[in-house]
């Protein structure tokens, strides 16, 4: 098929739309979403300093160039962070995926881990916490989502960032947004949307500038413009209930083209008034760490000493930070 613009080869078509594009318009359109994306809801703003969650995945990374792009007509600095949760033969190759690209692209880059600043590798957890063939992989889960966004808010003030943009895509809100209705998690939906109502004194806000990609362009993108990406999966990652989701939303884009940008549309119109609604939490500060919480101890370190008193009944060693 031809390229719906200029007649060339098409490389890509986009159904949600009925057109065709070539590699040069397929990069144009896709950099067009993020840059009108950014502009719509102020994302940056001139000579803002964004860090940048780089896990070395295709998302992260795509984020990374797309910013360190958009970055050379519009002032703004960039730092890359990632997390290393300490996982056995998937982390490491994607730290390396991650340091190479920021090196690339002329970007600082630190690397933040679970074991410096909660004493334990995810492995190590797993390995005290519980086995997997009891069905406790779940758990593994859980506390890695907990440590994940307490260290990457640590780790964005750590390098004075005004804001931390994150790689989720198009499938990524309309799945999170269809789970937390099934949940009836309505609260959560105030707090996550394109913008803040409302930014806590301590909580670095969260952008999403793919928000309105889809995963399979952000795949192309980077196959395209030869930009090196680790498509590994966490071995961890069973969350049965988010798959199920994902594999409904995806027949229905299937069958009816633009479900996925529907179900965004219709998540954007209900946002004011559950941001307005939900967003406004008072919070205090954890007694151990600092860091904001609506108890007295926030999660992160709840977790931490959950671990510290199981493997002291185990009689296991750990280094405490």
């Amino acid at each position: 098929m031809k390229c719906s613009k200029c007649g060339r080869e098409a490389v890509y078509h986009a159904k949600y739309e009925g057109k065709y594009y070539c590699h040069k318009h397929f990069n144009e359109m896709v950099e067009s979403k993020v840059k009108q994306t950014v502009r719509k809801y102020h994302l940056i703003e001139r000579g803002e300093r964004i860090a940048v969650g780089v896990s070395g995945g295709k998302d992260s990374i795509v984020l990374l160039h797309l910013l360190a792009k958009l970055q050379r007509k519009f002032p703004f600095e960039l730092v890359a962070i990632t997390i290393d949760e300490g996982i056995e033969g998937y982390r490491p190759p994607s730290i390396e995926v991650a340091k190479r690209n920021a090196k690339l692209l002329g970007i600082e880059h630190r690397i933040y881990s679970f074991k410096e600043y909660f004493g334990f590798s995810l492995d190590e957890t797993v390995e005290i916490m519980g086995s997997f063939e009891r069905g406790e992989r779940v758990g593994a889960c859980s506390y890695c989502g907990v440590w994940r966004r307490w260290l990457l808010n640590y780790a964005s003030q750590d390098v004075g960032a005004d804001k931390l943009a994150v790689g989720h895509n198009l499938d990524d809100e309309a799945q999170v947004f269809l789970m937390n209705i099934m949940r009836g998690d309505i609260a959560r939906l105030g707090r996550t949307g394109p913008y803040y109502e409302v930014i806590h004194e301590g909580l670095v806000p969260r952008i999403k500038p793919l928000r309105e990609v889809p995963e399979k362009e952000i795949v192309l993108y980077a196959l395209l413009n030869n930009i090196e990406v680790d498509l590994e999966e966490c071995p961890y990652a069973v969350e049965a209930f988010r798959a199920e989701i994902r594999d409904w939303v995806n027949e229905m884009e299937e069958k009816h083209p633009g479900t996925k940008y529907q179900i965004l549309r219709s998540y954007d119109k209900m946002y004011p008034l559950l941001a307005k609604t939900y967003a406004k939490r008072d919070l205090g500060r954890c007694k151990i760490c600092g860091q904001p919480t609506n108890g007295e101890i926030c999660k992160a370190c709840q977790f931490k000493l959950k671990v510290q008193e199981k493997a002291k009944e185990k009689g296991l060693t750990f280094r405490v930070e």
